[in-house]
């Protein structure tokens, strides 16, 4: 309990921005799916990971993989079979409404063009069929519709289902305020019940019914009557009222339970809460759980040193830090969020011995720094100066025996170098990268690259950082 307090006072301001922004993400994530067949889907999916979790801490290694294996199966399977109630979801017009609203609209729908549409097709005798889909996929029973995509209208939904009309004999599927598609093709109801005046509309608005939570819409051409078909069930409507009553219970339907706006609130609150508690439990499971200490080396970066001296020398070119936190987080570590940063600020030429604070490591967040060792380092600033010095081939290897080296001239044979004047004192001369003898067979010309040690040394400006190396070979004499 007292670790728990301990790790709890230790809380960042950062912290608790990170904590209550995923606690409103996964909050506003079920706010939006909490009635799609996707949400409950994906609570399977998180019951698997959890087992998964589990067995990995039981060391039940075979059983792990499985659950892993199907959690990305079914992760996948979420994706591609409800990717249409995905989209239907997330596509909104009003950004408000998808960071902030709590009751969606039910529909935006033109529940009243519609029902008046359809008794104007009644009174016409004019065949109609109209699906408006729940929250169930239709694409799998519904084939061969036209992609329409037009605005709701009693003028478009008369032509479409006028006689002449190549597709007036399909139904139109409509979504929110939109035609998508029409001269779509329904599933038809093998029921034997049904009253001998129900054509192929009835059976056609039936069938898909009995398969799906659509609300259909059929007008009969004969006798003029209108038919809803909603869960397997068939009701005559009379009054255009009556069909708008019917429509906007299941487009209210579609979005969840709305009756009981108490109820309703108290479900809201418990999910915020619940979301809270996850996300600070997962916090917690990588920030402040069973702690792992590991060192690691990492290099030493100077800044805000004088351009008036040069480091000559260190008692060590890295620091030996040692990380504690969680395993998750530690494992996740890479080199490059690891960085050392000393500030020369204030430090002068000769000896200078710096003291290694926190403030001084950079690492990422979640995790303690415990130690640093060592604790101090000793810096060794130099002025800067130019010298002079001659440049040598580093020759390696042996001739052919039958070879002598002759004579050999180096161009230029002298450089100027710029460094710490320390280091300058005790140097007196500069040699190529090393160049091979075995390869000579003739005289001629090579070019090698001066080699600078240590680092802090560089050519004055103006030099090149190469010269021409011509050599004579001669045979031996016999």
């Amino acid at each position: 309990m007292g670790d728990l307090a301990t790790s709890y006072a230790a809380v960042r301001w950062q912290d608790i921005v990170d904590i209550a922004l995923n606690s409103y993400i996964l909050f506003r994530f079920y706010v939006l799916f909490r009635d799609t067949n996707a949400f409950r889907v994906l609570l399977g999916i998180t019951l698997l990971w959890f087992l998964n979790r589990i067995s990995f801490s039981f060391g039940l290694i075979v059983t792990s993989w499985a659950f892993q294996g199907i959690t990305a199966v079914g992760a996948l399977i979420i994706i591609v079979v409800f990717r249409n109630e995905i989209r239907s979801v997330l596509q909104v017009r009003d950004l408000r409404a998808l960071l902030w609203e709590l009751h969606p609209k039910a529909s935006r729908s033109p529940v009243g063009v519609m029902a008046d549409s359809v008794f104007a097709l009644s009174r016409t005798y004019t065949g109609a069929l109209i699906v408006l889909p729940g929250m169930e996929e239709i694409d799998d029973v519904v084939h061969s519709g036209i992609p329409w995509d037009g605005k709701v209208s009693r003028e478009m939904l008369m032509t479409i289902f006028w006689t002449e009309s190549p597709v007036h004999d399909g139904a139109v599927i409509i979504q929110d305020d939109r035609v998508k598609e029409v001269g779509a093709i329904l599933p038809l109801s093998q029921r034997q019940d049904f009253p001998s005046y129900y054509g192929t509309r009835h059976r056609a608005a039936a069938g898909l019914s009995e398969a799906k939570d659509a609300l259909v819409v059929a007008v009969s051409e004969e006798r003029g009557t209108v038919t809803v078909a909603k869960n397997s069930h068939m009701a005559t409507v009379s009054r255009k009222e009556q069909l708008e009553e019917m429509i906007m219970h299941h487009l209210e339907g579609k979005r969840g339970r709305r009756t009981y706006p108490g109820k309703e609130y108290l479900e809201l609150g418990t999910a915020l809460l619940l979301s809270f508690f996850i996300i600070t439990g997962v916090w917690y499971s990588f920030t402040r759980g069973r702690d792992t200490t590991v060192a690691f080396d990492v290099p030493i970066e100077y800044i805000n040193r004088s351009p008036a001296v040069a480091i000559s020398n260190t008692s060590t070119n890295e620091l030996r830090v040692f990380l504690s936190g969680s395993r998750s987080l530690i494992q996740s570590v890479r080199p490059e969020q690891l960085r050392a940063r000393i500030d020369m600020t204030g430090t002068k030429e000769g000896l200078n011995i710096v003291k290694i604070t926190e403030a001084d490591i950079e690492y990422p967040p979640g995790l303690a720094l415990k130690e640093i060792h060592p604790e101090e380092i000793e810096v060794l600033l130099d002025a800067y100066g130019n010298k002079t010095l001659p440049v040598q081939v580093d020759w390696t290897g042996k001739l052919p025996g039958d070879l002598n080296m002759e004579k050999v001239t180096v161009a230029p044979d002298k450089v100027v170098i710029t460094g710490p004047k320390k280091i300058l004192e005790q140097m007196y001369t500069l040699y190529t990268e090393k160049v091979p003898l075995d390869g000579l067979k003739k005289s001629g010309k090579i070019t090698a690259r001066i080699v600078l040690d240590p680092v802090s040394l560089t050519l004055a400006q103006g030099s090149k950082d190469t010269v021409t190396i011509e050599y004579v070979l001669a045979e031996k004499e016999r």
